[in-house]
């Protein structure tokens, strides 16, 4: 679980007996005099009801120096430009965390979406992709007859794709909406953006960005590559935007774009 760092401290209770605060993980909370259920619950954005489940608490009394496990969570609301990957490294979890705890099938988010993020382990979740990574890498060996030579092959080619992911380009990026005269709102790869006004989509052109990838856009977010356009060939880019005027707030810029997958 995530630490929760405690400055130490001193409480004066009603026989001026003085008490220490215990720097524990997020976890858990060491019950002091003076303390009760609801004090806790309150303090740690929880309820009662659910810490005496925790804990198998049969009623409401505690005494002080018990140990009281804790399970925190808060609600985030998207903003523009936000995407999974940020939101699951600002508050030290993973994607996968988040998608898990909010029934998440895509990375794809929206403006005002509500997401429950629960406090965890930030050095177990960055081992485990440490650990991942480390899984991911393996020497391809010497191929010594046709058979092998061919697996070889397909192995590179794979490699290739995988250097191609996570590569960053500078493009120029303009912005449009579906919402105009004689546009179908429906993207080259099937989104239909008029039923989904708030879904981050780019137009690119697939010989520099593959179709159908996933990208992180600077000053966008997280995006599908879902569309191709006459105008967009090189280092180009067209954002999906809700609005007319959202499209003419953005404007034209220079920014990166990263390919995710």
């Amino acid at each position: 679980m995530k630490k929760l760092l405690l400055s130490t401290a001193f409480i004066a209770t009603s026989f001026l007996t003085i008490v220490p605060l215990t720097t524990l993980s997020a976890a858990e909370y060491e019950v002091k005099q003076g303390d009760s259920l609801w004090d806790i619950a309150e303090e740690h954005n929880t309820s009662v009801a659910k810490l005496r489940e925790m804990n198998s608490l049969e009623s409401d009394i505690i005494i002080p120096k018990q140990i009281i496990n804790i399970e925190n969570e808060i609600t985030y609301t998207v903003k523009k430009g936000d995407s999974l990957s940020e939101i699951a490294i600002e508050h030290n979890v993973t994607v996968d965390d988040i998608k898990e705890w909010n029934n998440l099938e895509t990375n794809l988010i929206i403006v005002g979406e509500e997401l429950s993020i629960k406090e965890t382990d930030g050095e177990e979740s960055q081992k485990e992709t440490e650990n991942n990574s480390e899984a991911s890498v393996e020497a391809t060996p010497v191929a010594t007859d046709p058979a092998e030579i061919k697996t070889a092959e397909v192995a590179a080619q794979s490699s290739n794709d995988q250097e191609q992911s996570g590569q960053t380009i500078n493009v120029t990026a303009t912005a449009y909406t579906a919402k105009c005269a004689g546009c179908s709102g429906v993207t080259a790869t099937g989104i239909n953006l008029l039923e989904n006004p708030n879904m981050k989509v780019i137009a690119v052109d697939p010989n520099v960005i593959p179709l159908g990838s996933r990208v992180y856009v600077e000053g966008y977010g997280e995006a599908i590559a879902g569309d191709t356009g006459g105008a967009i060939n090189g280092n180009k880019i067209d954002l999906h935007v809700p609005t007319k005027q959202d499209a003419l707030n953005w404007g034209r810029r220079q920014v990166q774009v990263t390919i995710l997958d």
